[in-house]
């Protein structure tokens, strides 16, 4: 409790140094302390002016935090405000006529037995004021952290469904594939449900993580290729420049897959013969992949969400700190991905 109470108390006077209350509250204290020195030609008038706006704010927000009412109770609440009008009392009675006394000044603006009241009903006034848009600002910050994590929870949802997604024309077409091979050639049907097998118990077992190695995840990818392969051994090759530790890299799963299925199907699977390249290099704190595949990029296709996952999920894993683009190269098309080096997405979902 006391622990939770010192730090409401710093977060008080934090809130209270941001620009947006610190310019204000400067402007009124300094209008005070002037007025409070033109009117009462004192040497410690101007101090005393001072160290009552300094006290205020000590006090009067804080107390105000700590002792709100709202949410308990219709006594309990009368009881927390009557204790903050107490406070309030004892600070400004204390501050405006025994010390002004002790210090041999007369009647103040700020300071006197006729209007220690005003500085009463500032204190009051001030404290609730401050006090409770400091508390909206927490509950506001609160609000949108949940949100945010309520977000993150949907699209986890949705991502749960997604990344076990694989294109269901592909995959029903290599099940009717080796239905086929069963009858003609038994030893590639075989291949080709042992390596199907193996790619959707990968995808399956990446469904609840957040994040694993890159080498991983090229793994799987390569399986989806290979899988390609046994249904069409001439649809296309691969080339592959990979100059970093693929184990050291850590990726949110199945973040390229997409876009190696998106690769096949919009190039070697609609007749665009030619090589599917891949490049991953490391350089000024960044992760650069880069994934080509035959056929120039027409622009995104009405319908299609593999693109758009993965670009909403690198937002979500990485918080803005990663990118993706895609565009037409040479005949072409390019997708680059440029990943922050040394972050684990796994740490930030």
């Amino acid at each position: 409790m006391v622990q939770r109470r010192r730090g409401l108390y710093w977060a008080t006077l934090e809130g209270l140094g941001a620009p947006r209350r610190a310019l204000p509250i400067g402007l009124v204290s300094a209008t005070l302390i002037l007025s409070q020195m033109q009117l009462t030609p004192h040497p410690a008038s101007g101090p005393l002016a001072a160290s009552m706006c300094a006290l205020f704010l000590l006090t009067a927000p804080y107390s105000w935090r700590l002792l709100n009412p709202a949410g308990h109770g219709l006594v309990r609440g009368a009881l927390r405000v009557g204790v903050y009008a107490a406070l309030g009392i004892a600070v400004a009675y204390v501050i405006t006529v025994p010390l002004p006394r002790w210090l041999g000044l007369g009647p103040t603006l700020l300071a006197s037995d006729t209007t220690w009241y005003i500085s009463l009903a500032l204190f009051w006034v001030g404290g609730w004021g401050l006090g409770r848009d400091l508390d909206f600002e927490e509950h506001l910050r609160r609000e949108r952290e949940r949100a945010e994590a309520m977000e993150r929870e949907a699209e986890r949802a949705r991502l749960l469904a997604l990344k076990s997604h694989l294109d269901p024309h592909f995959l029903f077409n290599t099940l009717n594939a080796i239905a086929e091979w069963c009858r003609r050639d038994g030893e590639v049907a075989e291949r080709a449900i042992l390596k199907l097998s193996s790619m959707l118990r990968t995808v399956l077992s990446g469904v609840p993580l957040t994040a694993w190695s890159l080498e991983r995840e090229l793994e799987l990818c390569a399986e989806l290729l290979e899988l390609h392969l046994i249904r069409d051994p001439e649809m296309f090759r691969v080339q592959r420049s990979i100059a970093v530790d693929t184990y050291a890299h850590r990726v949110p799963p199945l973040i390229l897959l997409p876009l190696f299925e998106n690769a096949v199907k919009h190039g070697p699977a609609a007749g665009k013969r030619g090589a599917l390249s891949l490049s991953i290099h490391e350089g000024a704190g960044r992760l650069r992949i880069l994934l080509e595949n035959p056929g120039e990029f027409r622009g995104l296709r009405d319908g299609g969400s593999g693109f758009l996952m993965v670009e909403r999920r690198l937002e979500l894993a990485y918080s803005g700190a990663a990118s993706v683009q895609i565009q037409g190269h040479e005949g072409r098309t390019r997708v680059t991905l440029n990943l922050p080096t040394g972050y684990d997405p796994g740490t930030h979902t």
